[in-house]
């Protein structure tokens, strides 16, 4: 398996890279909005605690294969943003799912399309992805938005799939093909 401890992804704006242990107070300040942790599959965090336990798990999941987990950075002070992760890989049909968050004063910046778009183009190029899926909450318009204007196609709705601290909600579920997204990307692949 590939250690994906060491990638780093940039773009125009932002550094993507893997978290480390001095940026808990930052992955925390974000997770514990409740507005970002809306949607999510869990409830806003508690206690700085869990942004060291999280950052932990990553490293070690990054460190076998097993993520690619990289925080946005902004290039111009360094502040951490949010973080966006390919997951749940399946090498023998060459799939993963897609994930990101964002503190909100990032919101309505494009920063969700630069910085997976960036994750994207390492997971079709360099892992030789087939497939991309994203899992949403329907209810999340801007995140349908978002995924909508990198490429994705909604693909189908399941009904009350998850449950979080007793509220029921449905996902709606997103795929990206990679010739769809080389077709985008103009790449001679596309054509």
């Amino acid at each position: 398996m590939p250690d994906y401890s060491e990638l780093e992804l940039s773009t125009p704006r932002l550094r993507l890279r893997a978290p480390r242990a001095r940026d808990a107070d930052a992955m925390f300040a974000i997770y514990a909005d409740p507005a970002v942790c809306r949607y999510l599959p869990w409830r806003a965090w508690a206690c700085v605690d869990v942004a060291h336990e999280r950052i932990e798990r990553y490293v070690k999941a990054m460190a076998a294969g097993e993520i690619v987990r990289l925080l946005i950075v902004r290039q111009a002070d360094a502040a951490v943003l949010g973080d966006c992760t390919l997951f749940h890989f399946d090498a023998s049909c060459r799939r993963a799912e897609v994930g990101y968050s964002l503190a909100t004063a990032a919101w309505g910046q494009g920063i969700v399309q630069e910085s997976v778009g960036a994750l994207l183009r390492f997971g079709f190029e360099a892992m030789d992805l087939n497939r991309v899926e994203a899992d949403i909450d329907p209810r999340n318009t801007a995140s349908a938005r978002s995924l909508e204007r990198l490429g994705f196609l909604r693909e189908g709705l399941l009904r009350e799939r998850w449950i979080v601290e007793g509220e029921v909600s449905d996902s709606a579920i997103y795929g990206l093909l990679r010739r769809d997204w080389a077709a985008r990307a103009g790449s001679p692949e596309g054509a």
